[in-house]
């Protein structure tokens, strides 16, 4: 069983951070087994203007907020995937997922490789992104999928959602469920031309990875608006959701807090790459030029 955990933040990180321990304590209640919390979800989404002071939410990874939800995953015995802004060195930041396993161990951390620079979206000012090669001492970078007490896991980060060579190359490391922590809204000028379109968009792609992969897709936005001085600010528009190996959607949210659980039988993986086998019809020897920027 699956938990999402959709809401927003306060202005207070020890008041965030308690609201979301009674709702991993709701989710797990409710039967969950691996519970995956938004993008940064721990603080507001700074990444709307430039503020140096803003590199201050950054923390280390282990660090004070990741020990308290280990404690937290080894007594509840449920699987955390814990996305926070990681402080790695000096000048050296990230946005990052720690997965923590049912038995309060951490796995691993995967690191935003897609970083966007986009209105609003200031991300490469913030963020290094994920290294695509282990670094020298060996701790590997790039794409991941963790076994985990409850099935294989691989975790991707918003900006990640559309690109396919993403949720292929995680799919191909083992994992069954994508992950995919977010933080995604509107424009408030742009919300009732575009506003249906992008979230239909952004779901469409996410259920395109569950099929042309054969996996269990699982995407969790935070929700409320968010304002910055200057700025239009962003109004978060939740509709997070479980999308099963076939791309039906199998539960979603709204645009207001909510805790959303999906049973994933882990069984629908086989049986949709034995109907449809890509990963068997894969031509790997003719796909060399896709390591171009472009080929014109």
């Amino acid at each position: 069983m699956v938990g999402l955990v959709q809401d927003g933040v306060g202005a207070d990180p020890i008041r965030t951070l308690a609201a979301t321990v009674v709702r991993i304590r709701e989710a797990a209640s409710a039967g969950a087994q691996v519970i995956c919390l938004k993008e940064l979800f721990n603080s507001p989404y700074f990444c709307k203007a430039l503020r140096q002071t803003y590199f201050d939410y950054a923390e280390p990874i282990p660090g004070p907020t990741t020990e308290s939800l280990r404690a937290l995953a080894a007594e509840l015995e449920v699987v955390l995937v814990i996305p926070v802004y990681e402080r790695e060195a000096p000048g050296v930041y990230r946005n990052s997922a720690v997965v923590i396993d049912a038995d309060g161990r951490q796995l691993g951390t995967y690191r935003k490789m897609h970083i966007p620079h986009d209105p609003l979206y200031e991300e490469k000012y913030y963020f290094a992104p994920g290294d695509a090669l282990p670094a020298a001492d060996g701790v590997a970078g790039g794409f991941k999928a963790w076994r985990t007490r409850y099935g294989t896991i691989g975790v991707l980060i918003c900006w990640d959602q559309w690109y396919p060579e993403a949720a292929r190359i995680t799919a191909l490391l083992g994992a069954d469920i994508l992950l995919y922590p977010t933080a995604i809204g509107w424009h408030p000028k742009e919300k009732d031309e575009w506003g249906a379109s992008q979230v239909d968009a952004w779901q469409t792609a996410q259920r395109a990875h569950a099929i042309a992969n054969g996996v269990f897709v699982a995407a969790v936005n935070r929700v409320g608006f968010e304002p910055e001085p200057g700025t239009d600010g962003i109004e978060f528009f939740g509709h997070s959701f479980v999308a099963d190996p076939f791309g039906r959607i199998v539960v979603e949210g709204g645009t207001e807090p909510a805790v959303l659980l999906a049973a994933c039988n882990l069984g629908l993986v086989e049986e949709a790459r034995r109907n449809w086998p890509f990963l068997r019809d894969r031509r790997i020897d003719a796909y060399a030029p896709i390591l171009n920027r472009w080929i014109g």
